[in-house]
């Protein structure tokens, strides 16, 4: 069954510039243009308001298995999650045979990030160039609550849908471990929407923020 949900170093005031409008979906131009959503707009700016603004805390400890396996199949659909998000977010999908429509061999991807169309194809050499980013890196979250939470806590974060997109590979290892102070999607019309997706997730799993953090979001927000 499908399912739709829907550069790092960058210094502070180049992260407060340029933002498009919350509605612009993937798969449109990047004109920075679109319609507003207001509604959306002042929903994610009432939940920022509510979030704890901390310091972050020590890295000390974080290791990519304290949020279990790699890509678990947490939902019990016989598919692991890298291959859910794939057949999410590309279309024009093909499955290996005898998977049940589980394993994408090729699909097509109008990356958020960059506005570039991937043609996607597995591969030894060429799985990388379409990946699964964390909107909240795993790292980040470790060091603004997740360190605190239990295995199982830890591994429905690693693996729940709305904290995972495919993206551009590149782009996502520049991001790498980035918040919002440090890094932000380049493609500006995406950015009112990446920031929202954040602060959903944020709520979700009650994490806090540092006061960077925070300032760069509002300062996008404001411009949606």
């Amino acid at each position: 069954m499908r399912f739709r949900v829907g550069v790092a170093g960058l210094a502070t005031m180049g992260v407060l510039a340029g933002c498009g409008q919350l509605a612009v979906p993937s798969d449109s131009a990047d004109t920075g243009k679109g319609k507003s959503d207001s509604a959306s707009v002042s929903d994610a700016r009432k939940k920022l308001a509510k979030l704890a603004v901390k310091g972050r805390a020590p890295k000390t400890g974080f290791d990519r298995d304290e949020f279990g396996p790699a890509w678990s199949d947490v939902d019990h659909n016989g598919c692991d999650t890298r291959n859910d998000i794939l057949k999410r977010d590309l279309k024009d999908e093909k499955f290996k045979s005898g998977t049940h429509d589980c394993i994408v061999l090729s699909g097509v991807l109008d990356d958020p990030y960059s506005g570039k169309t991937i043609n996607f194809k597995r591969g030894q050499d060429t799985s990388t160039e379409v990946q699964i980013d964390h909107l909240i890196p795993l790292s980040d979250a470790w060091q603004k609550g997740a360190q605190q939470w239990t295995a199982t806590k830890r591994k429905e974060f690693a693996n729940d849908p709305i904290n995972l997109m495919a993206v551009d590979g590149p782009l996502n290892g520049q991001k790498s471990d980035s918040d919002a102070a440090t890094w932000l999607p380049p493609r500006k019309a995406y950015r009112c929407t990446y920031i929202a997706k954040q602060i959903d997730v944020k709520a979700k799993y009650d994490l806090w923020l540092t006061t960077g953090e925070k300032d760069a979001m509002e300062g996008i927000l404001a411009d949606c």
